[in-house]
């Protein structure tokens, strides 16, 4: 009888913030768009808010400090953050958060993927191509559909602590 390899589990829970700032228009929120070929195309329904897997051994917040950092680069700086709870997103992945950050220092790492695919070659790609500050209706319609109970959530501590 053969031995069966077992392939270590992959995380189904992440960590992210959800960087928030009142701006011209209100209350505002921060997405990125994720980089490489197969979102090259796509807008509306594929941006996200910073986030990464967490492993058995990781706190939620230190690694949802970490993915914002690394995926926005070494200036983003976040404050305390607040609780905005879990969703569960295809895929089986959580995610949470808050904070601020200006869109203009992007600095995203990047992955490694053979391209095109059955070519041969690997090709490197920005993680996150594009980092945006969108209002609360505009982000509804930019963000993956699972994750648009976050902006609610946001929205309810904004008017629990006294606007928006």
């Amino acid at each position: 009888m053969a031995a069966v390899k077992k392939t270590p589990r992959r995380s189904t829970s992440s960590a992210g913030i959800l960087a928030y700032r009142k701006g011209a228009r209100g209350l505002e929120v921060l997405l990125v768009h994720p980089g490489g070929p197969f979102w090259r195309n796509k807008d509306d329904g594929a941006w996200s808010i910073p986030k990464g897997e967490i492993d058995p051994n990781d706190a939620p917040e230190n690694v949802a400090r970490r993915e914002f950092a690394e995926e926005l680069g070494p200036s983003a700086s976040i404050g305390p953050l607040k609780a905005l709870g879990e969703v569960r997103q295809r895929g089986g992945k959580r995610v949470a958060g808050e904070g601020h950050f200006d869109p203009a220092a992007l600095t995203s790492n990047t992955f490694d993927i053979e391209w095109p695919p059955r070519s041969g070659r690997r090709q490197s790609f920005l993680e996150v191509d594009r980092a945006e500050w969108f209002d609360i209706e505009l982000a509804r319609t930019k963000m993956l559909s699972a994750q648009i109970d976050f902006l609610d959530r946001l929205l309810a501590i904004a008017v629990e602590s006294g606007g928006k």
